[in-house]
């Protein structure tokens, strides 16, 4: 089998608009919430979001070319666009024949849906935008990647709710490793701050207000947690085949050497603990390594009640009461990015195994004792990362874990 490492990284988000940025306000504890800009007088319960800040698409992209493209897969383009840049990877036109791009996203062009019922159902327009259907397909992203950097090889996007970019990111890493393509852009992008998303989501009860104070408003894992908030923006990794990179002389931050998959098959909105427990202990065994030998998780933690007790439940079935695990869930700074979140998060677990740092569970203050794992409450962790996990959970009970690697812990693994 071929071995797959990670060479580039591309970030926009709420805490930063470049991957350096971004990770430095997350080490920092920074939180990337506040009350919502984006939509003006309108009824909301739900006042705050993780919003990408200061964004300004004509710095990015022509008037006539934000004519095709929606918020989401603008996001996407200026995160692949870094993450080819951070990797130094030029491709020649036979090696865009086996490059790819795999990007996930929950909603698509939601901003473009909502835009355009708007016109619609309230000020009565008799057509809509001629690009509204190219405009908020899901496949949007993955396109206009593809179509920027000359990807000829798989184009697909992955449509999972909350663990699409970890779905993108796991398929991704198998078709390189079985062959398929050499080197691929995988991740996710996601924008749903608009008016009908965040109706939707204040009707299912499960987010934070954020009364008072809105960037402490998501607590992952503290026993006063009120729930998740809602976040935007994109992270892309370029994945590329080990010895492909090493005879270009890449800077590798890390190997994916494991990815588990499971659906839960119980219930569409309430997860279980036995399938986030089986797609750990399915990512283990294809990296063959054992449960002792992860040193950080990347935890999905959404701060829901349920979700951060099934979560703690399901690490603990695998890891049972292993010393100098540390779980942190970064969502407490850059928000839920829903089709988005897994990519964000996989960056950090990578940057964690290359920098040796672990961002901190930010916002934690009360200890919940059905939540008693190692979450590095508000502060920053300096320590060797060896292997670590992400995991990314979703609604219909869907189950996606990636590990990575230090590369020269792999190789004494690798056949």
């Amino acid at each position: 089998m071929r071995r797959v490492v990670v060479t580039g990284l591309g970030v926009i988000s709420a805490v930063g608009h470049t991957v350096e940025d971004f990770f430095h306000s997350l080490v920092a504890g920074e939180s990337g919430v506040g009350y919502i800009t984006q939509i003006d007088n309108t009824p909301l319960t739900v006042k705050i979001a993780a919003e990408v800040k200061h964004y300004d698409p004509n710095h990015y992209f022509l008037p006539k070319r934000q004519d095709y493209l929606d918020r989401f897969a603008q996001f996407a383009i200026i995160a692949a666009t870094q993450a080819l840049e951070d990797s130094g990877f030029s491709p020649s036109e036979g090696e865009k024949l086996r490059f790819g791009a795999c990007v996930g996203t929950g909603m698509g062009g939601a901003e473009t849906l909502d835009n355009g019922f708007r016109q619609l159902y309230k000020n009565n327009a008799q057509r809509m935008h001629p690009f509204t259907i190219p405009k908020l397909m899901h496949n949007a992203a993955a396109s206009h990647i593809s179509m920027e950097f000359g990807c000829k090889g798989p184009s697909l996007s992955f449509t999972t709710a909350c663990s699409s970019a970890a779905n993108a990111i796991g398929e991704g890493f198998r078709l390189i490793k079985y062959g398929q393509a050499d080197t691929i852009l995988a991740g996710g992008a996601e924008a749903p701050i608009a008016y009908g998303i965040l109706r939707a989501w204040e009707a299912m009860r499960v987010m934070a207000l954020g009364n008072g104070d809105p960037k402490r408003a998501c607590r992952p894992f503290s026993r006063d947690r009120e729930g998740l908030v809602l976040g935007e923006g994109a992270g892309i990794l370029l994945l590329e085949e080990f010895e492909h990179a090493r005879a270009r002389g890449a800077r590798i931050y890390a190997e994916i050497s494991g990815y588990g998959m499971t659906s839960d098959a119980d219930h569409l909105t309430h997860p279980t603990s036995e399938g986030p427990s089986r797609a750990m202990q399915l990512a283990l065994e294809e990296a063959r390594l054992n449960p002792e030998e992860i040193d950080y998780i990347n935890a999905h933690g959404t701060a829901t009640p349920t979700n951060d007790v099934n979560e703690t439940r399901a690490i603990k079935a695998v890891f049972g009461s292993k010393p100098n695990l540390v779980v942190t869930s970064t969502k407490s700074m850059h928000g839920h990015a829903m089709g988005a979140t897994g990519a964000l998060e996989m960056i950090v677990t990578v940057l964690a195994i290359h920098r040796g740092l672990i961002p901190p569970t930010a916002n934690y203050t009360v200890p919940d004792p059905e939540c008693d794992l190692d979450y590095s409450p508000n502060r920053a962790r300096e320590r060797t990362v060896n292997a670590a996990l992400s995991n990314s959970f979703a609604f219909g009970g869907l189950n996606a874990a990636l590990l990575a690697k230090k590369v020269e812990f792999a190789a004494d693994r690798v056949s």
